[in-house]
């Protein structure tokens, strides 16, 4: 009897997934279709606009080594069948009969407004870095005893950090850098730049290591940060004091088949997966997107302040525009997808090492699976994990901002004897 009772609930579910797929499969048909066309649409476009189209992922030959491998793995069915080819050789023999006109710092598609292109003003190149020390003067013989780093996630920036966690951490023993990523909020945005896990630790270490001379640190990361975090400590393996990394999206370098297929699926649902697989396997979609969104933000800012009635929005609709297509789409793939397969090298050089690892995860995220802090934990046990209740993706920190703060310097405070034994001071 019990049997028969659940028979209609297994067949409703079965039901579901099957209609599901169904759809899945339609629309992103029909999205393979318009990417195709959007192909040509944008080369022919920039051949007209800015003198020369640059390659795409749909026709650029892959590299024999690199982390940006993913880009290339991306299968379109209209692609694969000749779709456009016509039009794509019609393209390729303007492209080789005209000159380049110029090239400025924002691509035609990419907005051009003063804050956004900010960044060509400064002559050093470095990241855009905050920096939170209250004892620390310039004419001041005393410095901060301890140095952390805080790198936020994908479409992030500092402020991820500066208003949330920094008002709750005691900055009379601590000095705290915040730095906006490469392509990120106001860091530079270069467009000749593939936003590899090497681009960024560079950029890290020539804007906060090195100018400030610092000799130790800790290092704190969100979602996409994490994977740059583990490679700078990583590097910095005999000076790092310890890594504390919320949300890793961690996948084993053992595991078969593309990181990108396991971390944006083509799905419907939830919609958070679905504009994660849009964004992720089309290019030139994904570019509309940015065109419409980025480019106009602006426009976007002054509908939103008119309807919440204030002089400033939130900090996390600012950040959402500030980046470019190029940037956000290559740290996706350079970072995400083709860097993830170095996780398990840099957390073995931290592990044999002896710096601790703090890993901190929502029970409720549904932007990185559960999985892969239980897999992180499995492959590395020295790996200390807190999964705290009731906390999504960003919540664990933007939400619970004290109580984050108070488990940092807790994690600071435990291995400070041990780090100091280790550097002999």
């Amino acid at each position: 009897m019990s049997s028969l009772a659940t028979f209609p609930t297994k067949w409703a579910r079965k039901s579901g997934i099957a209609i599901h797929a169904v759809l899945s499969f339609i629309v992103f048909f029909f999205f393979d279709l318009i990417d195709a066309i959007l192909c040509v649409v944008y080369e022919f476009a920039d051949e007209i606009l800015e003198g020369e189209s640059r390659d795409c992922y749909c026709t650029a030959a892959p590299p024999t080594t690199g982390e940006n491998e993913t880009l290339f793995r991306r299968r379109n069915v209209f692609r694969e069948m000749g779709f456009l080819g016509f039009a794509r050789k019609f393209k390729l023999s303007r492209k080789n009969s005209q000159s380049k006109i110029h090239e400025s710092a924002n691509r035609w598609s990419d907005c051009g407004c003063q804050s956004c292109i900010s960044w060509t003003k400064k002559e050093d190149g470095n990241l855009h870095v905050v920096v939170k020390d209250s004892i620390f003067q310039e004419d001041s013989v005393q410095e901060p005893s301890e140095n952390v780093i805080f790198i936020h996630g994908f479409m992030g920036s500092s402020h991820f950090w500066t208003e949330t966690a920094f008002e709750h951490i005691k900055k009379d023993r601590y000095r705290l850098f915040a730095v906006d990523l490469l392509g990120f909020g106001e860091s530079p945005k270069p467009r000749d730049n593939l936003y590899t896990l090497r681009d960024h630790v560079d950029t890290i270490e020539r804007s906060v290591i090195n100018p400030y001379q610092i000799e130790s640190f800790h290092v704190v990361a969100h979602s996409m940060g994490c994977l740059i975090a583990l490679a700078l400590a990583a590097k910095h393996s005999t000076v790092v004091k310890s890594v504390t990394i919320v949300a890793p999206p961690y996948f084993p370098s053992s595991l078969e088949g593309s990181v990108l297929t396991r971390i944006a699926g083509k799905r419907l649902w939830p919609p958070l997966a679905f504009g994660t697989a849009v964004m992720s396997w089309y290019e030139h979609i994904g570019r509309c997107v940015c065109f419409i969104v980025c480019k106009h933000h602006k426009i976007w800012e002054w509908l939103i302040k008119l309807c919440i009635g204030k002089r400033e929005i939130p900090w996390k609709i600012k950040d959402i525009t500030r980046h470019t297509h190029h940037s956000a789409w290559h740290s996706m793939h350079n970072v995400i997808c083709g860097a993830s397969k170095f996780s398990d090298e840099h957390l073995q050089t931290l592990t044999s090492a002896s710096v601790k690892i703090h890993l901190i995860q929502g029970d409720l995220d549904n932007i990185v699976p559960s999985h892969c802090y239980v897999d992180m934990k499995s492959n590395f046990p020295a790996v200390e994990v807190d999964i705290v209740t009731g906390a999504d993706h960003e919540s664990v920190i933007s939400v619970r901002r004290q109580e984050f703060a108070e488990k940092l310097e807790s994690i600071w405070s435990s291995c400070r004897t041990g780090m100091d034994a280790k550097l002999g001071t």
